[in-house]
């Protein structure tokens, strides 16, 4: 019966809340991506899992690692902390909205006459026992708390969506490391692959300079050539170390913990996801979400700086027993009560309150613009990511025409080689195009894949607005009576 009187009270002494209410301002959204015009769907058309967006890769150990970011990503449980503070920060404000309850027992013991001040003088001496219970309360008539809680619980949101969007960030950035480790392996396959070919055409080289047919120069640049190639297969290990030490520290492990067995090829397939329309974006996007809701937060601090005009009153009220001896202290003889109220305005600041209004109201235009910034950069990587698919795409269908004509003119110059009639030089030169023309395919692959995970990022992933904490939801995580 108390917590509903308290609830009630609170209710009937509470106002309108001062200060603006918050309205999501507009954004300029185009009705569809300028990209798409040129732009052709990879195929096959694999559709997303709205939460482990990398299974469209189709990747055992991918999954393995990414699944890893949740649990151990330090970054993640940084941000996991700073949501669960926020929520705290809730509680804390909300506890404003009701009176404060102490009780309060003691105990005196004095003297009086005798003239003696010394403890236990001729003086009459005697104790006094008491138990008293005070209640205060600052009712929220203008809505100041009101809007503070409403502030926290906007800023709640604001760390859910930074934890969300710093989670997506991980894992994209851990696959595009993933993409880049296996495009060393699949680079180191290639060599050794090369290594093989050279091999073969130096042992050729090498019989025929025995047997007179050739000069000692073609065996010479021949044994250089795969030695050279020997040598970039040997380098081709440092940076794959690195990646793999960079997915080990994003999965929250030392980088000893973490082994990646060599996978000879990259994916053939990139599977892209359909970007949908730009007005989808708003709501997809963890860092678009935490702008939007960064708005209502100063938006109600607003309302905190505008109470400061209004008068502050406050309520309170003691009930208690005093007497003595203890035994009989519980009587109606020896019961005390107060009640009171007061009451204070500001009647001169030297413009202090209107200076802080003004300067919230400037901090809430500063983040109106920071949320149209944020929207905006959304758009531009979503138009970058399809333009980069889209070109790459045709990139590596023209590579791939080239590869094949280089390796044709390598048989041809070979052939020719064998027969007598062009120097071995001729063949190293093909040779070397081949390799160069295999390595830019590699690239372009590997990029293609860059590609689609940035694309994936820039969409949200498998997030959405629907994943944030709602505001009763926040306001339950912490209740007022436990």
């Amino acid at each position: 019966m108390m917590r509903r009187s308290v609830i009630a009270l609170s209710v009937l002494l509470a106002g309108c809340s001062v200060g603006p209410d918050y309205k999501q301002p507009e954004v300029p959204v185009p009705p569809a991506f300028k990209e798409l015009a040129g732009w052709k769907q990879s195929q096959p058309r694999d559709d997303i899992d709205r939460g482990a967006w990398w299974s469209v890769y189709h990747d055992p150990e991918l999954d393995r690692l990414e699944r890893m970011v949740n649990i151990s990503n330090q970054t993640v449980k940084e941000y996991e902390a700073a949501y669960r503070n926020a929520v705290a920060l809730v509680g804390e404000a909300r506890a404003s909205l009701f009176p404060t309850a102490t009780l309060s027992p003691g105990v005196t013991r004095g003297t009086s006459g005798g003239g003696s001040s010394s403890l236990g003088g001729g003086g009459r001496s005697s104790t006094i026992y008491s138990i008293t219970g005070t209640v205060a309360w600052d009712p929220d008539i203008w809505g100041k708390v009101r809007r503070q809680v409403e502030s926290n619980v906007a800023g709640a949101q604001v760390s859910a969506a930074d934890l969300a969007n710093a989670r997506l960030s991980a894992q994209a950035t851990l696959a595009t490391d993933y993409f880049d480790l296996r495009a060393e392996d699949a680079l180191a396959q290639l060599l050794r692959e090369t290594l093989a070919a050279y091999q073969h055409a130096l042992d050729i080289t090498q019989n025929q300079y025995r047997a007179g047919t050739t000069s000692s120069a073609g065996y010479v640049t021949a044994l250089a050539q795969l030695q050279s190639t020997r040598a970039q297969l040997v380098g081709v290990g440092v940076q794959r170390q690195q990646y793999e030490h960079a997915i080990a520290m994003l999965t929250g492990h030392a980088p000893s913990e973490i082994s990646i067995a060599p996978a000879p090829t990259l994916p053939v397939a990139v599977p892209v996801v359909p970007p949908g329309l730009p007005s989808a974006l708003l709501e997809r996007r963890p860092d678009i979400a935490a702008a939007e809701r960064q708005m209502q937060q100063e938006n109600a601090l607003i309302g905190v700086q505008v109470a400061a005009f209004y008068p502050d009153i406050s309520l309170s009220a003691l009930a208690g027993f005093e007497g003595n001896p203890l035994s009989s202290l519980f009587k109606v003889a020896n019961r005390i009560w107060s009640l009171g109220a007061s009451g204070s305005e500001t009647l001169f600041s030297g413009g202090a309150r209107t200076a802080s209004v003004a300067a919230a109201r400037a901090t809430y235009d500063q983040y109106v613009a920071t949320y149209r910034q944020t929207v905006l950069t959304a758009f531009q990587q979503v138009e970058d990511a399809l333009s980069n698919l889209r070109i790459l795409e045709l990139q590596a269908a023209a590579e791939a025409t080239a590869v094949e004509s280089t390796r044709k003119a390598v048989e041809v110059t070979f052939n020719e080689y064998r027969a007598g009639t062009v120097a071995y030089t001729s063949v190293i030169t093909e040779q070397t195009l081949l390799l160069a023309d295999q390595q830019t395919a590699l690239s372009i692959q590997q990029s293609r894949l860059v590609a689609s995970v940035a694309l994936i990022e820039a969409l949200g992933g498998g997030w959405t607005t629907g994943a944030l904490p709602a505001p009763a939801a926040v306001k339950k995580a912490n209740p007022v009576f436990p």
